[in-house]
């Protein structure tokens, strides 16, 4: 085997990708412009070198094995460093400095993330910077997939944390948000028991925000709020308290920035006198993946402000 992986073309790591992706041979081979019959025979190739299949074959399509789901840990993050490498190699040539691409949770992002960028693009103007947003789940299976270079997120209890590297950071704490003309906006003392009737507008259950409110109500004892809106949707959110009387929980840093008046959303936390806090995230990156100069200078300025 180690004979085969010094010879390994990035053809036959898309190959094993893309039959994970599409779970079909046929499919796979024409979306890399190649035939069955030779995609068949890389295949063959690598499971005969690595001594065991890849995917086990069913009549539906193609499973990874646990052996085939180790080959693709590795093979998606040697491609995700050949894309980076050919990135790097464009920024220099046209004058850019290098790419960092980060997934994170909403809060982090207001008063960690974004001022980290700012500071490290002052300094490195041809900076290339993609952030996304979106829940913890989504954004641990995009670095899996070598789409972030870090993520800042929370962890489920059945994430291999074997092949992360993760530094904790902390606790968020979640505000009730309304609109200012609500009945209870600027009430001195507001309990949870006088909003189990409002309209609520929240993320789906088991979604962080939403397991922390309920927990709060759970708690004191009280019945948990009925007439709720599902939506993972910040937009959604705040349409909602702009337009009707509904209740919305956000992080504290979400909050504070939809709160300021210079953004015209006149929106009001309430006082709530429960303190609801959220389950703690973490900065996580692949075990085996090196970072780029670029990608190390955000990541530090990041860290700092956790």
């Amino acid at each position: 085997m180690a004979s085969y992986t010094r010879k390994m073309k990035p053809s036959h790591l898309q190959l094993v990708i893309k039959i994970a992706e599409v779970e079909k041979l046929q499919v796979a081979a024409d979306a890399l412009g190649m035939s069955q019959p030779a995609a068949s025979r890389i295949l063959s190739m690598i499971e005969t070198e690595v001594d065991g299949a890849l995917f086990i074959r069913h009549p539906w399509g193609m499973e990874p094995t646990e052996l085939g789901q180790a080959f693709l840990r590795h093979a998606r993050v040697i491609q995700s460093e050949y894309d980076t490498l050919e990135h790097e190699l464009h920024a220099i040539n046209v004058g850019a400095s290098g790419a960092v691409r980060v997934g994170c949770v909403t809060g982090p992002a207001v008063d960690c993330l974004v001022p980290a960028v700012q500071v490290v693009r002052s300094e490195t103007p041809g900076l290339n910077v993609k952030i996304e947003i979106g829940p913890s789940t989504q954004l641990v299976r995009g670095l899996e997939e070598g789409i972030f270079d870090f993520i800042i997120a929370r962890v489920s209890p059945d994430l291999d944390a074997a092949q992360f590297l993760m530094q904790p950071a902390r606790r968020e704490t979640v505000a009730l948000v309304v609109h200012q003309t609500h009945r209870l906006a600027g009430a001195q003392s507001v309990a949870l028991s006088d909003l189990r009737q409002e309209e609520w507008i929240m993320q789906e259950r088991g979604s962080p925000i939403r397991e922390a409110v309920e927990h709060a109500y759970h708690s004191q004892g009280i019945a948990i709020p009925m007439n709720v809106t599902d939506s993972s949707s910040l937009l959604v959110a705040l349409a909602m308290i702009a337009t009707g009387n509904a209740v919305a929980p956000l992080t504290e840093q979400v909050a504070d920035l939809f709160s300021d008046d210079r953004l015209g959303a006149k929106l009001a936390k309430l006082n709530i006198n429960e303190r609801i806090q959220v389950r703690p995230f973490f900065v996580i990156r692949n075990r085996y993946k090196q970072q780029t100069p670029a990608t190390q200078r955000v990541l530090e300025e990041t860290l700092r402000r956790l």
